[in-house]
């Protein structure tokens, strides 16, 4: 085998359930889905693989269309690497399309936008089929008012007051939001967030705060207020991870 002159760069587009997995990044336990990716490819490349992705997703967060990338010595053409790795992942992770890039390329600091969706059950009886994957409330929410709280998100916002802390801090905690889609079919309610970066848990701390208002327990006016703010007040409130899909990568 020749040096990293002769290796390529691979774009991987990666759906999982999160529900069996701690999360996108690699863990010392080894159950990260980072973890699975670089066994697999280790095991078809015949030496150790990092597999960098777009963004981390936490546990129980499921992605219908992750972005990684990684460089290969093993020259294979793309759907044999899609064969092969599928062959050797777990069943709820799955490469779905593969392509040789430039080593320019980078799935995270090339990336230009992403979009989150968020799924919520609201009906008495969740279906055993939406088991950890939709957020499941006993009672219909006020969609009227869940609708114009969204509204509130649109544009560019410092977003101190909806992301945790990772431990470091942030160099910046402005972010911009392009839209806030939201979706009802029957006792299924959509939330689809498109936006250029997203801070730590600031998707589900954004669909917590929506749905407070949605039910009357915090006004309208707390979400603008918590975004010109530049004190956090601790009571906030995180949407679980079962109902949160990253959907797209957008370059």
């Amino acid at each position: 085998m020749g040096g990293a002159g002769m290796s390529q760069r691979l774009k991987l587009i990666i759906a999982y359930d999160g529900a069996p997995f701690a999360g996108w990044q690699s863990q010392s336990h080894g159950n990260g889905v980072q973890d699975h990716l670089e066994r697999a490819f280790a095991r078809v490349n015949s030496g150790a693989v990092r597999v960098h992705g777009a963004g981390r997703t936490d546990a129980g967060v499921h992605a219908l269309g992750q972005c990684a990338h990684a460089d290969v010595l093993k020259s294979l053409p793309t759907d044999r690497w899609i064969q092969a790795l599928n062959a050797l992942l777990p069943p709820a992770i799955r490469v779905l399309r593969c392509r040789i890039v430039l080593k320019d390329f980078h799935a995270r600091f090339s990336a230009k936008g992403k979009i989150y969706r968020y799924r919520i059950w609201a009906a008495p009886v969740l279906p055993p089929f939406e088991y950890r994957r939709a957020w499941h409330l006993s009672q219909s929410l006020d969609l009227k008012a869940l609708k114009s709280a969204a509204k509130h998100f649109i544009g560019t916002h410092d977003f101190a007051g909806f992301a945790a802390s990772r431990g470091k801090t942030e160099p910046s905690t402005v972010r911009t939001i392009n839209s806030v889609r939201v979706r009802q079919e029957g006792s299924l309610l959509t939330m689809e967030f498109d936006g250029g970066g997203f801070l730590y848990k600031m998707v589900r701390l954004m669909v917590g705060a929506l749905v407070q208002c949605a039910f009357d327990k915090v006004p309208v006016e707390e979400i603008s207020s918590r975004l010109r703010a530049d004190k956090i007040d601790s009571a906030r409130f995180v949407a679980p991870a079962e109902g949160l899909y990253l959907v797209r990568v957008r370059y």
